[in-house]
């Protein structure tokens, strides 16, 4: 039996033995100024997954952060906010910190997450599809989970995941979940050894209410090098985040980012305006590095 536990720091009396996480306050709304943490401790050796049940936050200025250990920038996995569902999230070790923090004026229902401990043999529940649908309902190293898209929607990103073993005596899904897109929708799955990967409309101006997912895929063992030769997006308000690394990246204003090495087998990148100002974008071109083995014999 796993014995898990909360810690609730900074008398936000949200939290509750049973393994359910709560904003203050549940559904009715979080107070201003909130500035709440959750530490979620399993037994050694064991992961958390994390799965939300509800999730609405004042988009881009209320957000919830989500640590894989110990709250650092490092161990940064992903900074949620406005209306949509996150899928689960899996730690790689027995530790995961939420960090809720409200600005001083509108905000939302906030949010609801059960957590529960994972074996070594067991990926977790990699999540379902918002328009879409998940064939497979036992998540264990061997087992395989099928997905697709209602009509008027194109799935992008792998069709199947399979939960594999890891080098470090877990289990993990060898691709991200994927997501399914309208049919005149931006974004795309790119599987090809290289290619340019552009905002809409670049070299002119993109959109407002932009929202364009692009997921790079690689052979398992491949890595996946990013470079941009230009970005412009509106400070603090358009926001491209690259997943597939170490912890997640933001990135928003002026500044060209530094070239990105992915840590897994692919990289996903989610770009958001708002509706206001629109810029140049960006451009960046991706390469895949392929893993060699080599068999040495006398």
């Amino acid at each position: 039996m796993f014995q898990i536990h909360t810690e609730c720091i900074n008398d936000c009396k949200a939290c509750l033995p049973n393994g359910t996480i709560e904003s203050p306050g549940y559904p009715y709304g979080y107070p201003n100024y909130a500035n709440c943490t959750w530490v979620i401790v399993a037994q050694e050796h064991n992961r958390i997954q994390l799965v939300f049940q509800g999730f609405a936050l004042e988009e881009d200025f209320d957000i919830l952060s989500v640590y894989d250990g110990q709250p650092s920038p490092t161990n940064l996995r992903t900074r949620l906010t406005g209306f949509q569902l996150p899928a689960p999230i899996v730690s790689t070790g027995p530790r995961l910190t939420l960090w809720l923090l409200s600005d001083y004026a509108v905000s939302g229902q906030g949010f609801k997450a059960v957590f529960e401990a994972l074996p070594s043999y067991t990926c977790g529940n990699p999540g379902q599809l918002l328009n879409g649908m998940q064939q497979g309902s036992t998540f264990n190293i061997g087992d395989k989970i099928r997905y697709s898209c209602n009509q008027g929607y194109v799935l992008e990103g792998h069709t199947v995941l399979s939960c594999l073993a890891t080098s470090s005596g877990t289990a993990a899904w060898d691709f991200p979940l994927p997501y399914c897109r309208a049919d005149d929708g931006c974004g795309g799955t790119l599987r090809g050894q290289s290619g340019v990967i552009t905002s809409p409309n670049y070299p002119q101006e993109y959109n407002n209410n932009a929202d364009c997912t692009w997921t790079v895929l690689a052979e398992p063992g491949d890595t996946i090098a990013l470079v941009f030769s230009n970005f412009q997006l509106e400070e603090d308000y358009d926001v491209l985040e690259i997943t597939g690394t170490e912890g997640s990246s933001q990135f928003t204003g002026p500044n060209l980012p530094s070239p990105i090495i992915s840590s897994k087998n692919w990289l996903r990148l989610h770009f958001t305006s708002d509706g206001n100002h629109r810029l140049k974008g960006f451009s960046a071109q991706y390469q895949v590095s392929v893993c060699l083995f080599i068999d040495s014999r006398n």
